[in-house]
This record gives C-alpha cells, structure tokens and sequence, in this order.
C-alpha cells in the first residue's frame, strides 16, 4: 500500500505488518530459539549490570529468606520488554540454589495447566509468570490461595455431590513479570510482597553491557564502538545485544578489521536504516507522514493507523513510546503532534530518511 501525501510527490510504502523490527523491543522469532542469547545472560549478581535499586532490595530479600531458610517472598517485576525481568528470575533462582520453571501466561489456558504446574513444584523453588497480566479471571482465582496460603482448592464432582478438596503446596515464591501492571487484577497485584518497576538504561551501563557481550562472542570492539551502540539500542540491554551481533555480522565479512570503531558501527547500523538516535525506518515513516501530510499535526490515532497500515493499538504501544521518552512526539487532545526536535532531526539526517 502506498500514500501519498497532499502537496508532496513522495511516495511511502506503509504497509509494515509481518516484519520484524530490528528495534522491537519484544523477543523476535529468532531469538526464541536456542542461540548466543542465553550464553550472553548474566548469572549472578555480579554480571548483571545495572538496575541498582531493584539488586539492592532483592539482594537484601535473598539474603534474609536463605539465612531464616523460608521461600523468597513473591516478587511482580514489571517495565517495557527486554531490561532483564526473565534474566533477574534466573538470577535469583542461581543466587537461591534452587530451580527456576519458566512459563508464560498465554500458556496456562485451562486450568488444569495452573495446577499441574502448582503440584510439580518443590519446596522454595521459583516459579517465573511472563506476560502474568494476560492470566485468565478462573488461572487468577486459582492462584489466589495458593500464593496466600500455599494451597489449591478442587471441586470434586457434579451439583450435590459436589465437594471441595484442599490440597497443601509447598512453598514456592512466584515471580510475575508484565509490561502492563494496570491490567493485572488487584487480588493478584497485592498478593505479591515485592513489586518493582525496571527502568531504562543508562548509557554507562549500556556500554559496560555491550563489552562483557562483545567479549562473550570474540569480538574487539573500541571504547568509541561500543558507546555508539548504546546510543542507539534505545536503553534496552535486548537491542544492544542484538545491534552488537548485526554489527558482528558486518564486521565478519569485511576485510582486515582487527577491532570493531565507531566508523564500522555506524556504516553497519546505517545499513539497517537506524540512526545515530535510535530511530529506525518505522519512526521516520510516522514522523514524516505528519510533517508533510499534515504540517506537524496535530493528526488523531486512527488516521496515523490507516495510513501507515498498523493498528492503533500497535503503534500506541510499539512504536510511540521511545518517540515521546525522547521528545519527537506529543500526545494532545486532538491528536499526536511532531515537535521542532524531530524535524531538526529528520532534515539533517536526509541519507536515513524514506525513499522517493
């Protein structure tokens, strides 16, 4: 599909549904399968880097529940994709000495898969929740007394024979994860006794993350390379590991490269069409479809939506955010509005911007 903006003759080819984004926060496809994505995982305190505030109060919880020998009070982790919420259980579970079962909440449909689960568990393991907001009403209901009280209860046959059956659990701590704490119900929101928000990167852990990476692939990469990936991997850990491999892969096949700089990083992350503030080929189309088809808005959600063929709730949740964190976009009461930023932006940058 192809608009075209009233008083331009530029041509965008809008329809983005089916590929992947190279700075999609969320895990791709590829990355669910077993690859360098869990070698480059920290395993202790130690190699996880950043998040000081959380590995303070978690390390203070770990320390008090192994030295009264009790289960690890419950704990809901929740912030947008990729800043470690998966990493931090499996973190934990090696700082505890003990197993971590990862399920995510799509896969706890009926509820005989939330028992099954509840009943296999050992006394103080941890059990990881992703996406724990999208639980069913009757998978929440059930794991009310079982975080509370540490026990199922099961209804045994039909009308009047109906009787109810308790079964004892031993204690486990639960460990939620979810990007969306609004949409989680109260009773279970405030059954967890630790609940913390992960925040977004700092460039100086960003940099320090990239290096161990780096060193855990065999690449050489310069002070000046890596600081360049952090500034454009959006302050998410997942798309600074994911830039520093594309980056791997431009670097393999070029010739004579002994160390990986700043020039091969930007001639390699320009190749994938993302620029030197983390913008890529989506967040240009959006921007520059305001400013030349409705002089910088303001322009309403749905409109953005049909012309750039996504849907409203896709690019409210997707390709938004990071624009209005770093100040390219405004959301008013008549629609999204694209600020001086971003077009000082755009105009400087015209060999990252859409073709004709």
């Amino acid at each position: 599909m192809a608009i075209v903006s009233s008083g331009s003759k530029k041509s965008y080819p809008y329809n983005l549904n089916g590929k992947s984004r190279l700075l999609d926060p969320k895990t791709l496809e590829e990355e669910t399968k077993k690859r360098n994505d869990d070698s480059l995982r920290p395993k202790c305190w130690n190699e996880f880097i950043g998040q000081s505030e959380l590995k303070e109060v978690l390390a203070i919880s770990v320390k008090a529940s192994l030295s009264r020998k009790e289960a690890l009070d419950h704990v809901l982790l929740y912030g947008p994709p990729g800043l470690g919420k998966t990493t931090m259980a499996l973190v934990l579970a090696k700082e505890l000495g003990v197993k971590c079962r990862i399920t995510s909440a799509p896969a706890l449909e009926r509820p005989r898969d939330v028992i099954g689960l509840l009943l296999n568990l050992k006394p103080h393991e941890l059990l990881f929740i992703d996406e724990i907001h999208r639980l069913t009403k009757v998978a929440q209901e059930l794991l009310y007394p079982a975080l509370e009280d540490f026990r199922i209860d099961l209804t045994v046959g039909k009308g009047t024979t109906a009787r109810t059956r308790e079964i004892d659990l031993p204690r486990f701590t639960l460990i939620g994860a979810t990007t969306s704490p609004a949409s989680i119900s109260s009773p279970l929101r405030d059954r967890f006794g630790i609940t913390h928000r992960l925040n977004f990167y700092h460039l100086d852990d960003l940099d320090k993350i990239i290096k161990r990476a780096a060193d855990l692939l065999g690449l050489s990469i310069s002070a000046e390379g890596s600081q360049e990936i952090a500034r454009r991997c959006r302050g998410t850990p997942r798309i600074a590991n994911r830039l520093l491999r594309r980056v791997r892969d431009f670097a393999t096949v070029q010739e004579n490269i002994q160390i990986v700089d700043q020039n091969l990083v930007d001639n390699a992350l320009k190749l994938h069409q993302v620029d030197e503030c983390g913008l890529d080929q989506t967040d240009r189309r959006l921007l520059s479809f305001i400013i030349e088809a409705h002089n910088c808005g303001p322009v309403g959600l749905e409109t953005l939506a049909a012309a750039l063929g996504e849907e409203s709730a896709t690019l409210e949740t997707v390709v938004e955010p990071f624009l209005l964190q770093i100040g390219f976009l405004k959301r008013t009461p008549r629609g999204r509005v694209v600020t001086s930023a971003a077009v000082d932006h755009l105009n400087c940058d015209d060999s990252l911007r859409m073709p004709n």
